[in-house]
């Protein structure tokens, strides 16, 4: 028997793309006449057993019933993702800690190198500070030998400038020197400084100088003043 896509989809509750779709996986028999495809159904389906086959397919058609969700199966599912969610805090919290770690390593670390830069400048600066210090002492020693040198000199030149002026003022002789040259007593050596002291401010023949009296044979005549 012959029937048309049209007359198969009433007969067998089905869609024509359903129908079609048989056609193209050559799940029916089928021929064109005329650019008309008619579909050939076996002699074994009678019209009793359309029913079953309508029924059939409808139960084909109808997706199957999803099981239902029970309390176990819901309590399992938090269980997993529970655990999921506790692995996932673990994994996290071991993360921050390696972060926490290796900043705490990097701020030692940058500790250390400021130290050491300031231990260094520490160590420059006390450097300098000793080169200063004995710079200053050098400064210091020769500023002392310098003027050693100076008051040496001057000492000299005092010297060479005393015996110059003994040279040239041979008869230049302080009172006290002169006395004991004299093979006089004590007591005539003091009443002869008393007429000197007695003529200082008369007599310009006494020469006063430094808090002493000196005598200048080589210009003037002291016999009356030494007499004894």
């Amino acid at each position: 028997m012959k029937l048309s896509v049209d007359e198969y989809c009433k007969r067998f509750k089905m869609s024509k793309e359903m129908v079609y779709a048989k056609i193209r996986a050559k799940k029916l028999d089928y021929v064109v006449e005329e650019s008309q495809t008619f579909i050939i159904v076996p002699a074994a389906l009678k019209e009793g057993k359309k029913t079953d086959l309508s029924e059939k397919t409808q139960l084909q058609n109808i997706p199957s019933a999803k099981p239902k969700t029970t309390v176990a199966t819901v309590l399992a599912l938090f269980q997993k993702e529970n655990n999921y969610l506790k692995n996932r805090i673990v994994q996290l919290e071991s993360k921050i800690d390696k972060l926490i770690d290796d900043k705490e390593q990097m701020l030692r670390s940058e500790r250390d190198k400021i130290e050491q830069i300031y231990s260094s400048k520490d160590e420059q600066l006390k450097n300098i500070l000793t080169l200063v210090n004995k710079k200053m002492r050098f400064e210091q020693e020769k500023d002392l030998l310098h003027e050693a040198h100076k008051i040496e000199n001057y000492e000299h030149q005092g010297e060479a400038e005393v015996v110059r002026d003994t040279n040239s003022n041979a008869g230049f002789v302080e009172l006290k020197e002169y006395l004991r040259t004299l093979p006089i007593r004590s007591s005539q050596r003091k009443a002869i400084k008393k007429r000197f002291l007695a003529a200082y401010d008369n007599d310009t023949r006494v020469i006063h100088k430094n808090g002493q009296l000196y005598l200048d044979f080589s210009k003037y005549d002291y016999s009356d003043l030494l007499a004894y």
